[in-house]
């Protein structure tokens, strides 16, 4: 099963991204083939890098993103859980994937703003999930990283309202 295609959006083709964006589109799919055929890393890393257009994806933050998702996956579901209204197994295979990929962005990426990791997430979630998925993303990971970078999160809503 091939999942949520890389090169395509709801069946128009994408504008320009950056490598980061396509490691983190390649990442998802990885995930979600993960879920689905339970796979090994070294399969899914070999079955997607023959895909077209994983040349232009950053092939070293793919491989960690991926890789560190699976290796933390039950810490990451764990850190989720409390921002869930479900248990976190009956999440969509895309959502979750999002959600495990995102929190561990949070976690081990403090160079790449909160901001950042959030809407990737939600543009991850848009164009491959559900309807609304990417609204029930962004609540989660809004939560997750108010816990995980408090201090990053204020600042950011002190400079916010400092302009209204």
């Amino acid at each position: 099963m091939a999942g949520p295609s890389p090169s395509r959006t709801n069946g128009k083709a994408t504008a320009a991204r950056s490598p980061r964006r396509r490691a983190r589109e390649f990442a998802l799919q990885g995930l979600y083939q993960w879920q689905l055929s339970g796979n090994d890393e070294a399969a899914i890393e070999a079955h997607l890098g023959d895909v077209e257009g994983f040349d232009k994806a950053d092939r070293e933050f793919f491989v960690k993103l991926l890789r560190g998702v699976l290796v933390q996956r039950l810490a990451l579901q764990e850190q989720l859980q409390d921002y869930l209204d479900r248990p976190f197994g009956e999440l969509s295979p895309i959502e979750a994937s999002v959600l495990l990929a995102g929190a561990f962005e949070l976690s081990n990426y403090p160079q790449t703003p909160y901001r950042v990791i959030i809407n990737e997430s939600i543009e991850l979630a848009k164009a491959y999930g559900g309807t609304d998925g990417h609204k029930y993303v962004n609540g989660v990971l809004d939560k997750l990283a108010a816990r995980l970078r408090p201090a990053e999160v204020e600042a950011k809503r002190a400079a916010r309202a400092k302009t209204r």
